[in-house]
């Protein structure tokens, strides 16, 4: 099961509150469903948790039935209300004119409680959202093909103190969050708080594996220039010999020369430690680029 049917699936185990709360979730599934004018509502989805759902709100809502239920062998859940005395009452509650289009707007309204608000967001999200595998990036999206509808969303959302962005795709209007603290936070909102701490959990786990390897990757990139280091140092040695000029150094420079023969493969701090007694690094640093030095000269 993916994430997103998860986090559908625990939206589901939700109570339906109140018979406010009820029509505020089922306003949010008509406003993001396939279809909702004065002649049909038509909702269409793949989650089956939401289908077990959908004819209890309803009869929670408005204490009636779809005309037309989902059949078997059906690869989505089709749900459909043709009878235009069900529809009307809807439309009325909603505070429509039945003789126009309803979907023009959100009535906010209907959304002045909190619990109200999230409901109508829950129901939103079942019926036109989807998260993508937060192993993968952060995106949650809300669709509808409304484009008031849409925007009142967005000032809705940012009224809760959300900052959601919006865009236009294939005819329908999508708001969306893209950071994960919001989408954490939407998700707790709505009613899955055990999605939002997989969420959050998940995001814990990619900081530290990308912590730890700009970790790995740091030490490794200083291992490649303590080796090039050493190789130029051993080849400037051997050129001082080549030149039979080693046997005129200083005793500081001839112990530094036996030290990084004999450990080649000892970073700087490691070969300081080697002396007796021990340098500095940035002493034996220097010494070496001397070497180095001489051995251009």
């Amino acid at each position: 099961m993916s994430f997103s049917s998860e986090a559908k699936a625990e939206l589901c185990r939700t109570g339906f509150g109140g018979g406010c709360c009820a029509r505020a979730e089922l306003y949010g599934v008509l406003l993001h469903c396939n279809t909702f004018t004065p002649q049909e509502v038509r909702v269409i989805t793949e989650s089956g948790d939401f289908a077990e759902r959908l004819p209890g709100l309803l009869d929670r809502a408005f204490g009636v039935r779809f005309d037309r239920l989902p059949g078997e062998g059906e690869q989505k859940y089709i749900f459909q209300i043709t009878e235009m005395e069900k529809i009307s009452r809807m439309i009325d509650a909603f505070g429509f004119d039945s003789r126009q289009s309803p979907v023009l707007h959100i009535n906010f309204g209907l959304l002045e409680e909190e619990c109200c608000r999230a409901a109508f967001l829950r129901g939103a999200f079942l019926a036109g959202g989807s998260i993508t595998e937060p192993s993968k990036r952060y995106h949650l999206e809300l669709v509808t093909s409304h484009a008031q509808a849409s925007r009142e969303l967005a000032a809705l959302l940012t009224d809760m103190g959300r900052q959601p962005r919006q865009t236009a795709r294939s005819g329908c209007q999508v708001t969306y969050f893209k950071s994960s603290g919001q989408i954490e936070e939407l998700l707790t909102v709505m009613g899955a708080p055990r999605s939002a701490l997989e969420l959050k959990n998940t995001r814990a786990e990619k900081q530290l594996r990308n912590g730890v390897n700009r970790r790995v990757n740091c030490e490794a990139a200083n291992l490649d220039k303590a080796v090039d280091a050493a190789q130029e140092q051993l080849l400037a040695i051997r050129r001082l010999y080549e030149l039979d000029r080693v046997e005129g150094l200083s005793a500081q420079l001839k112990e530094t020369i036996i030290l990084r023969e004999t450990y080649p493969e000892l970073t700087l701090s490691q070969l300081a430690e080697e002396f007796d007694p021990p340098i500095t690094k940035s002493g034996l640093n220097h010494r070496l680029r001397k070497l180095v030095e001489l051995s251009k000269q």
